[in-house]
């Protein structure tokens, strides 16, 4: 691809990408950190307070304490992002478009399995909107643009890589309070993921979204990763339909057994999901109750050897096996308890 094609195609989609400014209360701020951790002044609470420029406070009070990007993908103003970029519910969130226009953003559904939410702003005419592609079409070397509000300090940022490596698992944090995610079927690309473009298109050479600039390894160079565009698509679609997205629930604890785990629990097998407890308020149990899984008749210590006839291993988890499975739909189960095996028939809920 030529460069006067590769701008033309910049040019294209960068009306549709859009910067999110994250502001709190200066007050909330202050209840958050520990004093401790930040230079202080006499007064404020416990007297002390935030030491903090006057020119960063505004009129109500409010600091902006980070930023993300996203992209328009309805002309009604529907914006895709990522999770943890609007995860805070005592901030506040505000849009600002690529000519500068700004609109407070609602709030509109997070996915609760995959970092990817929906926001929405109003405006008073249709605006341009990205193309959503494929990215089970994706292949190793092609290349891809990514585009966002670089360290949520420098707008319209691009940079040009390719696609680096396909269903990729990393173990990401939005921050130090929240507890560690996976993020499993990744795309990796080398080009360049910085914070604050979390949230923004990663695009082909046509200007087609096929994935969400998710997150970065850090002290590693030039590796990012995106969600791909599917798991949104799938998103839009339930919004569309359900007024919210829905993803499945099996209602199980479990470990994905791997060699170690075999070992240390001293499992018959090498593969499967075991159902343990998370911890001792759980009463011994790994199975949710009254949940799907439950109600089939699952145990703890119960070992599920395949969903559906897809073997379960490291490389392809529980997860995997839903990922496109539908709220109310049956799987069948393949356990083994003790030295028997037996088989299951679950119906999945709603993951709230």
């Amino acid at each position: 691809m030529s460069e006067q094609e590769v701008v033309k195609t910049i040019k294209k989609v960068m009306p549709t990408v859009v910067s999110i400014v994250i502001t709190k209360h200066l007050e909330d701020l202050e209840k958050e950190i520990p004093p401790d951790l930040y230079p202080f002044l006499p007064g404020g609470p416990g007297g002390k307070k935030l030491n903090i420029p006057e020119y960063l406070i505004d009129k109500r009070g409010m600091v902006q304490v980070g930023g993300g990007s996203g992209f328009l993908v309805k002309d009604n103003g529907l914006i895709l992002t990522n999770k943890h970029v609007i995860i805070d519910p005592k901030a506040e969130y505000t849009v600002i478009t690529n000519n500068g226009d700004k609109f407070p953003a609602e709030i509109i559904s997070r996915d609760p399995v995959n970092d990817v939410a929906i926001i929405k702003i109003k405006a008073n005419k249709p605006l341009p909107k990205v193309t959503l592609g494929d990215a089970a079409k994706l292949d190793l070397g092609q290349s891809v643009i990514a585009i966002g509000n670089a360290l949520g300090i420098f707008k319209n940022t691009v940079s040009l890589g390719i696609v680096s490596g396909l269903s990729r698992s990393i173990t990401a944090q939005a921050d130090p309070k929240s507890p560690p995610q996976e993020l499993r079927g990744l795309i990796q690309t080398d080009a360049a993921i910085n914070h604050g473009n979390s949230g923004g298109p990663l695009m082909n050479m046509q200007g087609v979204a096929v994935g969400i600039n998710a997150a970065i390894v850090f002290g590693a160079q030039n590796i990012g990763f995106a969600i791909p565009i599917n798991a949104a698509k799938r998103d839009l679609a339930d919004l569309e339909k359900y007024g919210r997205i829905r993803r499945p629930l099996l209602g199980i604890r479990y470990l994905t057994i791997n060699e170690n785990i075999k070992d240390k629990l001293r499992l018959p097998v090498d593969h499967g999901a075991v159902i343990v407890s998370e911890g001792p308020h759980e009463h011994g149990h790994g199975i949710i109750p009254k949940g799907p899984a439950d109600s089939a008749g699952l145990k703890n210590k119960d070992i599920i050897l395949s969903i559906n006839g897809e073997l379960i291993t490291v490389e392809h988890s529980i997860s995997d096996c839903l990922e496109n499975k539908a709220v109310g739909e049956v799987v069948h189960l393949d356990i083994l308890r003790g030295k028997k095996k037996i088989k299951a028939k679950v119906i999945l809920a709603e993951r709230k």
